[in-house]
Order: structure tokens, then sequence, then C-alpha cells
């Protein structure tokens, strides 16, 4: 992976945090959801039109990004529910990045070779380490483990149509901002049809920070679908989770949460799992 695409990812796992930071409303999680992918879908809109449509053979990666980004709403914001987030996130992002690589290897055929795997091993470790508490996933509802883990599934899944579906494009910025148009607009009128617009309504008081949540999502998720038609979709996913380690520096830095013991060995395992990466 080149330095400059290292960084770039680096960026974008630093702005996921971020938008999920400043996105700790008093909302369902399912409607902070629909929010922020409006949001997403609006400030892309512009650039998808000034791209020009995608070309055909991109709609069938298109559709299937959105369904699976569907499941991948429902089924964090029900974890959520059930379940800390501390608790939910680590598992859904420490998961993906294993199965990532996994079935880009053994289905795409990417070149990854011992050390590019054991630092994704590492980096994944350090994730799923966060969640590793004295009462921790003992705790944990079955059901939240279940839809927090199915969570993960749906991120490999789209991680993998997004970075093939780039690849087949002829601009990965035209896959991506007609992705977010589409997606922000599937979710919107499911959400609408699920929840009703009164049940919608309460996401109006917050349109400011649903904007500035959706620019740093949209950014974040651009470069890394970017990326991952510059490096293996494997290395680029495993880098992209390194937003758990700067959630954990959000946390205690401008939250005031604790510094726990699990979140230093977490942040010592992703430093150094990233440090595998890049010098694969």
């Amino acid at each position: 992976m080149d330095l400059s695409v290292f960084l770039a990812v680096i960026a974008a796992a630093a702005m996921h945090a971020g938008w999920n930071a400043i996105l700790k409303i008093r909302l369902d999680p399912f409607i902070a959801v629909v929010l922020v992918n409006a949001a997403c879908g609006l400030i892309a809109l512009p650039v998808a039109l000034w791209l020009g449509p995608p070309e055909p053979h991109l709609w069938p990666w298109i559709i299937a990004s959105i369904l699976i980004h569907l499941v991948y709403y429902l089924t964090l914001s029900g974890a959520y529910r059930l379940a800390d987030m501390g608790l939910v996130y680590p598992l859904a992002r420490g998961s993906a990045p294993l199965l990532t690589t996994l079935l880009s290897v053994t289905l795409v055929g990417e070149a990854i070779d011992a050390q590019g795997f054991l630092g994704v091993v590492v980096l994944a470790l350090g994730i799923l380490a966060i969640a590793w508490r004295r009462k921790g996933l003992a705790a944990l509802d079955g059901r939240a483990l279940r839809l927090a883990l199915a969570c993960g599934v749906s991120i490999t899944a789209y991680t993998l149509v997004d970075g093939l579906g780039a690849r087949s494009a002829s601009s990965p910025h035209m896959y991506t901002s007609w992705l977010f148009v589409m997606d922000s607009l599937v979710i919107t009128i499911f959400g609408l049809a699920w929840k009703g617009p009164r049940a919608l309504k309460p996401a109006l008081s917050f349109i400011g920070p649903g904007f500035a949540g959706g620019a740093m999502s949209l950014a974040a998720y651009w470069i890394s679908i970017w990326a991952m038609t510059r490096a293996p979709i494997g290395l680029v996913a495993a880098v992209r989770e390194s937003s758990v380690l700067f959630a954990a520096v959000i946390a205690v830095v401008v939250l005031h949460e604790p510094l726990r013991r699990e979140r230093l060995v977490s942040a010592a395992l992703i430093v150094a799992g990233l440090v595998l990466i890049k010098l694969h």
C-alpha cells in the first residue's frame, strides 16, 4: 500500500470516528442513520449530476450495495437498542477486516502475504480488545451479539461489492457519488414507510449535527472506495477499521471517559497491526 493511500485511509478512519462522536444526539438509532444518510445524499448529488449517470453495468453493483447497506443499518441500529455502543461497535467493526481479507484472497484472488495478513489479524484483535471487559461479552444480550456479528458480515459484503464495483467503473468517483445519492433515497423512503413521517420529525431538530456527520461519513467512505481501486481491498478494510482507535481517543480526551486497561492494550495492537500493514 503506497504511503499516500495509507495516509488517506487513516484520515478516513479519523473522520469515521469523528462523525460517530458528532452524532451523539438524542434520537432513535435508526432515525439518526436516516438523517446522516439523507445529508450524505444531498451533499453527493451535485457531484453525481456533474459526473453524469453511471454506466449500465454498474447498476447491479450499486443496487447490491444499497440492499446490503440496508441490512447494515438495520442490524447496527437494532444492536444499539439492545447493548452499549462500546460493545456493539468493536464486535461489528473488528470481525469485518478478517472476513473481508479472507474473502478478498479466496474469491477475488488478491495477493496478501503472511506479513500483511498478520497485520490484519493483530489489528482486528486490537479492535475486539475494546469490547473485552470483565462483564462485557459475558453479559451481552444474545440477540445483540447476533446482530453485531451480522452487522460485521454486512460490512464485509458491502466492502467487497463497492471495491469491485468501483474498480469496474470508468471513475470511482462517479460510482461513489451515485451510490450515496441512491442509498440515501432508499433509506429515507424505507424510514418513512417503516417509522412514518411523525417518527422522523424529531430529526429536523438536529439538521446541523446531521449534515456535519453526513459530510464526514461521506468523505470517509468516499476515500475508502477510492483506496480500494489503488490497493488490496482487505488491507484497505483493515486500515479503515482503525477508526476504533480514534473513537477511543475521542472518548477519553473529548468525552472524558475513563482510560481503561483494555483501551491501552487495544491501541498498542492496532498500531502494531498498522505498522505491519504499512511495511507490507
